[in-house]
C-alpha cells in the first residue's frame, strides 16, 4: 500500500465503559460469542488504535452505522 493508501475495516467498537443499554448488552454478548467460538474478542477504539499502530497504520476516523458496526479508516504506513 502506498503512502496515501487507506485501510477500511467494518467492525463493532465497544465503549471503554459499558452501560446497561441494549447496544452495550449486544456488544457484550458478541464479545462473549467471539471468545467462545474463535478465541477472538471485540475491541475498544483505543485497542483498535494500538492494533493498527503495531501494524504500521494510523487510525484516522470511525463512522458508526445503524447496524452497530463501525467503518474504521486507517492509513499512512509508517515504513
Amino acid at each position: 500500500m502506498g503512502e496515501g493508501g487507506r485501510l477500511v475495516v467494518m467492525e463493532r467498537v465497544i465503549p471503554e465503559r459499558l452501560e446497561p443499554t441494549f447496544v452495550d448488552q449486544r456488544g457484550t454478548l458478541m464479545d462473549l460469542n467471539m471468545l467462545v467460538l474463535s478465541g477472538g474478542r471485540e475491541r475498544t477504539e483505543a485497542e483498535f488504535r494500538d492494533l493498527f499502530e503495531s501494524a504500521g497504520f494510523n487510525l484516522r476516523r470511525l463512522f458508526p452505522t445503524p447496524s452497530g458496526l463501525n467503518v474504521i479508516e486507517a492509513g499512512g504506513q509508517r515504513y
